[in-house]
């Protein structure tokens, strides 16, 4: 069935294939490349373009002008300016500006001059010294939780 002339036949084409497979995988590759590189060559000559046109509307005293105004708000002598708000994101005049203070460790009282991190620490420290429950639900509701004040706290 199998004949000494179709065995080197086989043993040819699985030569060849073994030599020219990774030539033309690396050919193929680099086509690819290629292609992608061109793409972005192509991509990158627009966006030159772009700036290119961006910058000459820039030498215009015009086109200065008309982006100082909407830019900056920008006005001449003599104009007035007026600006419209959303009244949707007008906050409302008679609502508190600051939020109700709550209670608790972490809230710094008013007034204070101590940092932030002396107030973190704190915290942590009351968390460490909580009374467990004994079945292990959370503190324990016999306990009085201690407050401190900033000129409590140990120096960090």
């Amino acid at each position: 069935m199998f004949t000494v002339r179709a065995m080197v036949l086989f043993v040819v084409l699985l030569l060849a294939f073994v030599l020219l497979f990774p030539t033309v995988r690396a050919h193929l590759a680099q086509q690819a490349e290629n292609r992608q590189l061109a793409s972005e060559l192509a991509t990158a000559r627009d966006r030159t373009e772009e700036l290119r046109a961006e910058l000459e509307r820039w030498d215009d005293p015009a086109y200065v002008a008309a982006q100082a105004r909407g830019r900056l708000a920008f006005v001449r002598p003599g104009e007035t300016s007026y600006r419209v708000v959303d009244p949707q994101v007008v906050p409302d005049p008679t609502a508190p500006a600051v939020p109700e203070a709550g209670v608790g460790p972490a809230l710094v009282p008013e007034g204070t001059t101590t940092p932030w991190y002396t107030t973190i620490w704190e915290s942590v420290r009351m968390a460490g010294e909580a009374q467990v429950a004994e079945d292990g639900s959370g503190v324990d509701p016999a306990v009085e939780p201690t407050t401190g004040t900033p000129a409590d706290l140990p120096a960090p």
